[in-house]
C-alpha cells in the first residue's frame, strides 16, 4: 500500500512538509509507502496523476496564507480533479492538513475538503481539526499538540487503508456509481 501526500506550500521543506512527514513517519512504521508531490515542482500534476493510479489513499497539505489555502494548492488541485477519472479516487481515503503561524486552518481545512468530498473519498479524522502551527519548521516540533494530531492522523490512515484492503479481500469493492439526471436550475 501506498499514500500520495500533496505539499501545497511554495516552500519545499517548510512547515506543511513537515507535517506531512509527521504523517509519513506513522504510515511507513505500519509498513505503507508514502510519497510526497510539491505543487510547484515542474510536471506536478502530471506527477500526481500518474502515482494516483496505484496509491491507495491521499493527504492534502497546505500552508495558511491571508487565511486560506494557498493559491498554488487550490490551482494544483483544480487541474488534478479536472482530468483524475473516477477509479483514481472514489474510495481512497484522504485526509487534509493546515499549517499556520496563527489562524485560518479551518478555512482552509473546509475548502481542501471539498475535493475529496466530490470525488467519494472518504475523509480520514485526527483527535483534533488536522493542523499544526509555527513559523518554521523547528517551530511545527514544538508544537506538541499539533504534532500528536499528525501522528494519530498518519495512524488513523493507515488503519482505514487496512479495513479498506481486508473489505477487498472479502469481496467488498467501491459502490457504481447512481445514473441521475443533472438538476438544471436555469429553466
Amino acid at each position: 500500500m501506498n499514500v500520495l501526500m500533496i505539499n501545497g506550500s511554495r516552500r519545499a521543506k517548510g512547515c506543511t512538509y513537515t507535517a506531512l512527514t509527521i504523517v509519513a513517519e506513522e504510515l511507513e512504521a505500519e509498513g505503507i509507502g508514502t510519497q510526497i508531490v510539491h505543487v510547484t515542482d515542474a510536471d506536478a500534476v502530471d506527477q500526481a496523476l500518474a502515482a494516483l493510479d496505484t496509491a491507495d489513499g491521499l493527504v492534502l497539505g497546505t500552508p495558511v496564507y491571508w487565511a486560506s489555502p494557498t493559491g498554488e494548492i487550490e490551482t494544483f488541485m483544480d487541474k488534478l480533479w479536472g482530468r483524475a477519472k473516477r477509479p483514481q479516487l472514489a474510495g481512497k481515503p484522504c485526509a487534509v492538513l493546515a499549517s499556520a503561524r496563527r489562524g485560518g486552518t479551518t478555512v482552509s481545512l473546509d475548502a481542501l475538503a471539498k475535493y475529496p468530498e466530490y470525488a467519494e473519498m472518504p475523509l480520514v479524522s485526527s483527535c483534533y481539526w488536522n493542523m499544526v502551527h509555527g513559523n518554521k519548521p523547528e517551530e511545527v516540533w514544538q508544537d506538541e499538540e499539533g504534532v500528536g494530531i499528525m501522528r494519530q492522523l498518519g495512524r488513523n490512515m493507515a488503519w482505514l487503508l487496512k479495513c479498506i484492503e481486508a473489505g477487498k479481500q472479502a469481496g467488498l469493492s467501491v459502490p457504481e456509481l447512481a445514473e441521475f439526471n443533472r438538476t438544471n436550475f436555469i429553466r
